[in-house]
Parts: C-alpha cells; sequence; structure tokens
C-alpha cells in the first residue's frame, strides 16, 4: 500500500496510483437514488399542495425529472469511480476526486492533524468506509470515499503513525 520515497524528492501533483473499492459505485448509486426518492416526494408533496386547475407543470417538470434521473444514476457512479483515486507515500497523501469538477490534492505528513474513519449507514451496507485527513489547509480536509473497511483501518493506522513520526506540528 505505501511505497518508498526520496526524502529529497519534491512532492509533485500527480494522479494517484489506488481507485476506491468497485462496491463504491453501488453504495454511490443507492445514495443517488436515496436524494432522487427525496426529490421525488417533495414532486408529489408539490401535485398535491398545488391547487391550480392545470396539471401541465407537474407532468413537465415529472417527466424532465425522470430523464435526468436515469441519467444521473447511470452515469455518476461510473464517472466517480473512474476519477476517484487515492495513494500515500511516506511523505504525503494524494488524492483525486471529482464529479463535474476534478481536484488533485497533496497533504504533506507534517501538515496532517487527525485522520479520521467514518461508516454511514449506507457505507456499512456495502463494507466500505471514509477516511478523512483533517489538515490546516483552507481547502479543508482530504476525504477519501468508498474505501473497503480493512483498507480503511488499515490506512488510518498508518496515517496515523506516519504523520506522528514527522517532526512539526502540523499548523
Amino acid at each position: 500500500m505505501s511505497e518508498q520515497v526520496d526524502r529529497e524528492a519534491p512532492l509533485r501533483l500527480r494522479e494517484p496510483a489506488h481507485l476506491v473499492s468497485p462496491r463504491a459505485r453501488l453504495m454511490w448509486l443507492v445514495e443517488g437514488a436515496t436524494l432522487m426518492l427525496v426529490l421525488l416526494a417533495a414532486q408529489v408533496g408539490w401535485w398535491f399542495v398545488d391547487g391550480a386547475p392545470s396539471r401541465t407543470p407537474h407532468w413537465v417538470v415529472g417527466a424532465v425529472w425522470l430523464v435526468l434521473t436515469v441519467v444521473y444514476l447511470s452515469v455518476m457512479p461510473v464517472w466517480r469511480y473512474r476519477v476517484h483515486r487515492w495513494e500515500h507515500t511516506d511523505t504525503a497523501v494524494y488524492t483525486q476526486t471529482g464529479w463535474l469538477t476534478r481536484e488533485r490534492r497533496i497533504a504533506p505528513m507534517s501538515r496532517i492533524q487527525t485522520v479520521d474513519h467514518v461508516e454511514g449507514a449506507i457505507s456499512r451496507l456495502f463494507g466500505l468506509a471514509t477516511v478523512t485527513a483533517t489538515t490546516a489547509s483552507a481547502a479543508g480536509a482530504l476525504e477519501i470515499s468508498g474505501l473497503d473497511k480493512d483498507v480503511a483501518r488499515r490506512l488510518v493506522d498508518d496515517l496515523t503513525v506516519k504523520a506522528d513520526a514527522v517532526e512539526g506540528d502540523a499548523t
């Protein structure tokens, strides 16, 4: 999981080596479908509350919503799986995330303040977890979601040990 890095070599922004778990696609699909069901409930509520004699706006919004939902749920999990990557070395954590906008970030071990392991309700169903490395960066923490639970635990342990071993105060 970790590779040897020349301590004199500068950190370079690059594509991280590891994909998240393939089960993340299904998790993202379920999360997206849950969101779409909430939006559907709002649409149905609007249908009942609206006292307008014409239901045409409801049919138009419903048809557009249905098409967008099918496209979103067909594309989003596959796209996210191809884009979301992570890697850690002795000196840094690399992440790549994004849906419409791609973001690559590096967090040197000396800047990591805390490392968290989170298993949400849906991610637990798929044996997945999220690892968050908090830094003093204005851009916020680095988050790696969709990791196999065991990989996430090992990553948290490894990052905690490596961040603790680096001189400095992580600020």
